[in-house]
């Protein structure tokens, strides 16, 4: 079997000055010297890395990040230490806490018509923003397709996140999921909630598929996971990941009932409850004239999946939109649905769940 190593070569002027650093700061291990006589070139691991230091080598000596549990015992608690060959090391968490930034509201509308354009993303999925301000790094809304159907290049990953909904609007979709058994086939008005960092991987998806994805936070890291296959051999369906049980919700088995905006009704997709109201995914249709209300909550997000309705806002313009438009009301400020065709469907997204609103 053949082996194969990698090394990154760091520049050094004079080798007895670097290996006490690396060594015992550092805490790599020393792998290989030479010459004997006057060394020039010695080998170290450690953390994952391979280092070649090198007399007169040409590379610049660059920098050095070492992740670790422990950052306060690692280099006596050092955070950002220069070798003597001038590299720069930096000691960060391995695992940082999760950040929530605080929402910076606004009232956004996002309209198809307007064409934002679709870009290129993670495993060759088209990706459209629906909230280019992510009101302040609070949340991400992306429209996702796939305009090819068949497998999918993904890999087992997971998301560090607070909060993670994929709806599927149009298609079908095959996603295995950690502990949650075979893969599950996601078809149009179903929805996952994936709770922060259950593996998952996509495997197959129809022609056309499109989804709303909603992530909270807007900016968080996916890792892939190269140990574990997927399925799981366990079926764990009550498992919690961070308090959040993974959710896959029917649209063709839910049932409506009243919404919390009069003139309409909803069908619950239960994630309130399996995310201890985390968040709520709602699909509102019309039930005749709708007041003005004012939400108390913090992130309300919507999508216009079928039907057309006029969007008002006190002192705002009124829009007129259609499937494929979102928009995000602010708390306290008033709105209306009004005009609402008969086929309307709108997906709501609020953080935390079921926001309490008032008529004015």
């Amino acid at each position: 079997m053949t082996e194969t190593r990698a090394e990154i070569r760091l520049p050094t002027a004079e080798l007895r000055d670097d290996l006490p650093f690396f060594t015992k700061v550092l805490k790599m291990r020393l792998d290989m010297i030479y010459p004997a006589d006057n060394p020039e070139v010695a080998v170290l691991s450690g953390h994952g890395l391979r280092l070649r230091l090198q007399k007169g080598a040409a590379e610049p000596a660059g920098t050095l990040r070492i992740l670790t549990d422990d950052p306060d015992g690692f280099a006596d608690g050092q955070r950002v230490l220069t070798a003597p060959n001038g590299t720069r090391i930096e000691i960060d968490e391995l695992n940082p806490p999760l950040v929530l930034p605080l929402t910076e509201h606004a009232f956004v509308v996002r309209r198809l018509a307007d064409q934002a354009p679709w870009v290129i993303g993670r495993a060759g999925m088209h990706y459209r923003d629906l909230v280019p301000s992510r009101l302040g790094g609070a949340m991400i809304a992306s429209h996702i397709r796939i305009p090819d159907g068949g497998p999918v290049p993904d890999m087992v990953h997971f998301h560090k996140v607070g909060f993670q909904l994929i709806f599927c609007i149009k298609g079908w979709v095959d996603v295995v999921y950690e502990d949650q058994g075979p893969a599950i086939r996601l078809s149009a008005g179903d929805c996952f909630i994936q709770p922060p960092e259950i593996r998952h991987r996509v495997l197959h998806a129809s022609d056309g598929i499109e989804v709303i994805e909603i992530g909270v936070p807007a900016d968080h890291v996916t890792e892939i996971d190269h140990a574990m296959t997927l399925p799981t051999p366990l079926l764990r369906p009550d498992r919690e990941w961070q308090g959040q049980r993974f959710v896959h919700n029917e649209g063709a088995k839910g049932r409506f009932a009243p919404f919390r905006i009069p003139g309409f009704e909803a069908r619950d997709t239960t994630i309130d409850a399996n995310t201890k109201g985390v968040a709520s995914v709602m699909v509102a249709r019309p039930t005749g004239p709708a007041p003005w209300t004012v939400h108390d909550g913090d992130i309300l997000f919507t999508f216009v999946m079928a039907g057309a309705m006029t969007l008002e806002g006190e002192g705002k313009d009124p829009y007129r939109l259609s499937p494929g438009d979102a928009f995000v009301i602010p708390p306290g400020l008033a709105t209306r649905y009004a005009e609402a065709t008969p086929d309307l469907e709108l997906l709501e997204v609020s953080l935390p769940g079921n926001p309490a609103t008032r008529v004015v």
